[in-house]
């Protein structure tokens, strides 16, 4: 087996090769010996004096449930006081608060930003607790992602605030992940480097914390998710490192307390049974964590910040504008043609609209018009109705006041008769009663006549009314 692999790996290594010189053919570069020093070895040294002289910025997240020892943890990892206040257990929403501090070790100073998850995990309905700490780390790559699109860019003033470690801590309950847990860190393992830590470690046995860091890994792998593992291509760092990834997740205990322990003072925590010693071995996994990010890994997780989990964001966010390194035919794109390339679909998408926005004003002015038109007819029909009453109702008044003038001349005629033959038959004579009858008459001949005048006035009001 050992021939049968040499076998096949000598024909690799030889087009490899091959493929090398041409390659380097290509790019015409010659390797060349130099007589004698020049300098250019300083390189690192001249890299290391210009960091030195910018600081660095480092960056942590830390998730967890409220009262888990966030805090107390962050201010033993730096041995300072960061002056945290203490959360309430009462806030509605999960919310993120951001503080950074200016610390300095020897001539090596640093900028450092904890980032503090406030009332995660306490609310009844935890079904969308992960979706702030989502959203503060995207916006953290916008920022920076605008700084870079700028025209005039100050990148290297610009407080990067990109997140570079998650310190995911996990209860010691000794029996498997929450659901939040999983949801949580399978939201954040494509846009964080996440290391899992068993906060307040000390609550359990040994044997039980060992069972349960077996069923946390398995758990994790079973569900997908990503956490950041220890680069081993390094080899002054691969074994190290090697063995960490065995260990974790890292199980810890914060301390800012010093107890005597012997002859010396140490960061430990007093029980009634005992001391559990933070910077024991033996007791937790904190100088483990504490030396893997911050003493070995720290500058590995800015780069896997910057080259991975940023890389992605930006890829994704313009690839949503519209922009392509390579065009249909697989050929090289410049930004330029891209640009014409949205901006002739931009317009064209905004004629179309134009468009269909102009038709459906046309059709919506027609609707319009038929229904005034309908409008109009309808009220045309029955200004015609209207009309035809009002015609009916006057010849009918002028029908009763027709009768009405013959009635009067019939009753003037006929009194005038009547007085013609009383005074001629009657003249000097007559009683009482008669003179009473003939009073009745007239008074009768009186309210016909007014009866008469009224219907000419209110025939002559509605022929106004009705010219």
């Amino acid at each position: 087996m050992f021939q049968t692999n040499l076998a096949m790996k000598a024909p690799c290594m030889a087009s490899q090769v091959c493929e090398d010189e041409q390659r380097q053919k290509k790019q015409n570069i010659r390797s060349l010996t130099m007589s004698g020093h020049v300098g250019f070895e300083s390189l690192p040294d001249q890299l290391v004096n210009r960091s030195i002289q910018q600081g660095f910025c480092f960056n942590i997240l830390c998730v967890g449930e409220t009262g888990i020892g966030k805090s107390t943890l962050i201010d033993t990892l730096f041995n300072t006081n960061f002056e945290d206040h203490d959360s309430s257990h009462f806030y509605p929403h999960v919310r993120l608060k951001a503080q950074t501090y200016e610390l300095q070790e020897s001539n090596v100073r640093l900028k450092l930003t904890i980032v503090n998850t406030v009332g995660f995990g306490d609310q009844i309905n935890k079904e969308e607790s992960y979706q702030p700490i989502v959203d503060y780390i995207d916006a953290q790559f916008e920022a920076y992602l605008q700084e870079e699109l700028k025209i005039k860019r100050s990148l290297c003033t610009f407080h990067d605030s990109r997140v570079h470690v998650c310190l995911y801590f996990i209860s010691p309950t000794g029996h498997s992940l929450k659901t939040l847990d999983l949801l949580t860190m399978k939201n954040l393992d494509s846009k964080v480097n996440i290391i899992p830590v068993i906060a307040k470690a000390d609550a359990i046995s040994k044997s039980e914390l060992q069972k349960f860091k077996i069923k946390l890994m398995s758990e994790l792998v079973s569900n997908g998710v990503q956490i950041y593992q220890f680069p081993t291509d390094d080899e002054t760092i691969a074994k190290i490192n090697s063995a960490m990834n065995a260990h974790l997740p890292f199980a810890v205990v914060g301390s800012m307390d010093e107890v005597k322990v012997g002859n010396k003072m140490v960061k430990a925590r007093q029980y009634p049974w005992g001391v559990v010693q933070v910077e024991n071995e033996n007791h937790c996994d904190f100088i483990k964590l504490r030396e893997m990010l911050i003493c070995t890994n720290m500058e590995d997780l800015r780069e896997q910040t910057h080259t991975r989990h940023y890389e992605l964001y930006r890829r994704c966010k313009l690839e949503e504008l519209g922009f392509k390194d390579v065009g249909p035919e697989n050929k090289p794109v410049s930004v330029q043609e891209t640009y014409e390339a949205k901006r002739h679909e931009i317009c064209g998408e905004r004629q179309r609209r134009e468009e269909e926005m102009k038709q459906m004003f046309v059709q919506r002015v027609k609707e319009k018009e038929a229904i005034l038109k309908e409008a109009e007819r309808e009220l045309q029909a029955k200004f015609e109705h209207l009309r035809r009453v009002h015609q009916e109702e006057r010849m009918k008044l002028e029908e009763k006041r027709r009768l009405l003038e013959e009635e009067i001349t019939a009753f003037s005629k006929k009194k005038a008769t009547s007085e013609i033959y009383q005074s001629q038959s009657f003249v000097g004579t007559g009683s009482k009663k008669d003179k009473d009858r003939k009073k009745d008459q007239g008074c009768r001949f009186e309210v016909l006549c007014f009866d008469v005048r009224s219907h000419e006035t209110s025939g002559g009001q509605t022929d106004a009314e009705g010219s």
